[in-house]
């Protein structure tokens, strides 16, 4: 998945290196086995989080997910908000939603005020 002109973007790509070689391009995404091992998910979980259709991973050629970075984080709040409120996963990704809403508005308004 790179982009068609590698060096237009700033990718090697043999070596998934920035341009001049200094430091490694971190990519966006992660793999399932990844994703559970840094956010410390149960994998029926997971897989719960998906048919939900909360989580939203790409799929890979080879049937695999690839997850968003980010996910990790929203995750790891969902298991957090479950556990302290005694919710399921359904009450708890819209608390996670609703968090993740708010922090956007909330950006949105401090932005606006700077403008002034």
């Amino acid at each position: 998945m790179y982009p068609d002109d590698g060096n237009e973007h700033g990718y090697d790509r043999g070596h998934g290196l920035a341009q001049g070689g200094e430091l490694p391009i971190r990519s966006e995404f992660i793999a399932w086995a990844e994703f559970l091992q840094v956010s410390g998910v149960h994998p029926s979980r997971l897989g719960e989080l998906i048919e939900l259709g909360w989580l939203e991973p790409r799929r890979t050629a080879g049937e695999g997910y690839l997850f968003r970075r980010m996910d990790v984080y929203r995750t790891r709040k969902l298991e957090r908000i479950c556990a302290d409120f005694e919710l399921n996963s359904l009450g708890g990704s819209i608390v996670v939603d609703l968090l993740d809403r708010i922090d956007r508005l909330e950006r949105r308004v401090r932005e606006l005020e700077a403008q002034r």
